[in-house]
């Protein structure tokens, strides 16, 4: 039931967030948040589960807010070159000239829907010397754009 509410709060503050102009940071750190929820749901156990969920969601925020306050419009290009265009378990990397952050983007599993193509895909980003790690899922646009689905 506690995992049920968690998830269901942070798929609230997803859409809320839909609905004015998020910054980069808080797009990261929502969609960090929700993946570090969901794999610690799977990680834990019993009475366990819920401070895997707890911890899980609070290490994925701050590592997504991290890399997405770091993302410029070219870093984000990049990334949707990586989803649209590399296979699956292949990685597409580059450094920004401009910031001198590394990203390598794997899209891990690749599917249909009856709105289009989604991607899972994990970016790794390195930043002022740090190593970052995010999961997501993208899905693809009618416009041709991915958009984040979690």
């Amino acid at each position: 039931m506690k995992t049920r509410i968690t998830l269901i709060t942070l798929i609230s503050l997803t859409l809320l967030m839909g609905c004015e102009q998020a910054t980069k940071r808080e797009t990261g750190a929502v969609v960090g948040g929700i993946a570090g929820g969901i794999i610690g749901n799977q990680v834990g156990g019993g009475s366990g589960r819920t401070i895997a969920i707890i911890a899980g969601t609070l290490l994925g925020a701050y590592a997504g807010s991290v890399i997405g306050k770091q993302m410029d419009e070219n870093d984000r290009y990049r990334t949707h070159k990586a989803l649209e265009a590399t296979p699956t378990n292949q990685h597409s990397s580059w450094k920004n000239p401009d910031t001198g952050n590394e990203y390598r983007v794997t899209p891990t599993r690749t599917y249909n829907t009856t709105s289009g193509p989604c991607r899972e895909y994990t970016t790794e980003a390195t930043i002022d010397g740090k190593q970052e790690t995010v999961y997501g899922t993208a899905c693809r646009q009618p416009d041709g754009t991915w958009q984040s689905a979690n």
